[in-house]
């Protein structure tokens, strides 16, 4: 292992499914196409080289899905690492169609499932989808019927683990009856802290809770708060201590950072190194009721 495959390795593995194991700080890819997630990159060659920079850091998981660009994210993850090595898990979603920058809507009809699954694999160069993560509920579709497709596609070897994004403890629990569900997906960092009851469940059933969003700080980052005060302590960015913060919150958190910057990249990686005193995890946590 290099000295630069060590920063991620720092962050500690976490076993998805129990049987996939992967680096517990990843990299998110949503941030690669265009604004509004739409469209190709401002700069592809940057993009290209923030993708094959991830491995040289020792990340093992990174986190796509169709709908970033829609396609572009793939189609540049593909481009950038194929063929991927043994190490690396990609981990994907299905379930949400676009209209345009910034314009998303669920639709879970177990046949528009199906079709974007084996897209995926299509665009993403693989016979099997690590993970595959239902991109949001579709309120208009039975969830047994949204489940119950994942799980056939499951059944017939083109997907090993299913995940699902942004639910509640109840609907996990309603998945989790039709088939096993080894992540969860949801907005989640130190500023934003709603789905604490999502994270707990998580961590008494073993599933990977996935934070995204994870560096927003909101109003922490303001010239008197904790965070500045222990960023500027430590010599750190507010945005590593966020990442810290994360990894010390509990063992089942793999945040997936993104950026379209190899230098951001660096500095969030660097966070997996960052160890918090007892009396910091506590500063941080208190300085927010959210």
């Amino acid at each position: 292992m290099t000295d630069d495959q060590r920063l991620a390795a720092a962050s500690g593995t976490f076993s998805l499914g129990g049987d996939l194991p992967v680096t517990r700080l990843g990299f998110g890819i949503m941030q690669l196409p265009g604004p509004g997630v739409w469209g190709e990159p401002r700069d592809r060659d940057e993009a290209l080289r923030v993708l094959r920079r991830t491995r040289e850091l020792g990340i093992t998981l990174i986190d796509t899905a169709d709908a970033y660009g829609p396609y572009i994210a793939d189609e540049l993850l593909r481009e950038a690492l194929h063929p991927y090595d043994d190490e690396l898990v990609i981990a994907t979603k299905v379930g949400f169609t676009r209209q345009g920058p910034g314009r998303w809507a669920p639709v879970g009809r177990p046949a528009y499932l199906r079709q974007q699954t084996e897209l995926n694999l299509r665009n993403l160069g693989v016979e099997r989808i690590d993970l595959l993560q239902l991109h949001r509920i579709d309120p208009d579709v039975p969830l047994a019927d949204q489940i119950g497709e994942l799980a056939a596609l499951r059944s017939e070897g083109k997907i090993r683990h299913i995940g699902l994004s942004q639910v509640s403890v109840a609907e996990i629990e309603a998945a989790r009856e039709i088939a096993p569900i080894v992540s969860v997906q949801n907005r989640y960092n130190l500023g934003e802290r709603a789905d604490e009851d999502v994270l707990e469940y998580a961590e008494a059933n073993g599933i990977a809770f996935i934070p995204w969003h994870p560096l927003a700080t909101g109003g922490l980052a303001g010239t008197d708060s904790p965070l500045t005060r222990i960023a500027d302590e430590r010599g750190l960015r507010p945005s590593q201590l966020a990442l810290a913060w994360l990894l010390h919150r509990s063992p089942v958190i793999l945040p997936i950072p993104g950026t379209s910057s190899v230098q951001h990249l660096d500095e969030n990686t660097a966070a997996a190194g960052v160890k918090l005193s007892d009396e910091e995890f506590t500063a941080l946590s208190d300085a927010t009721a959210s």
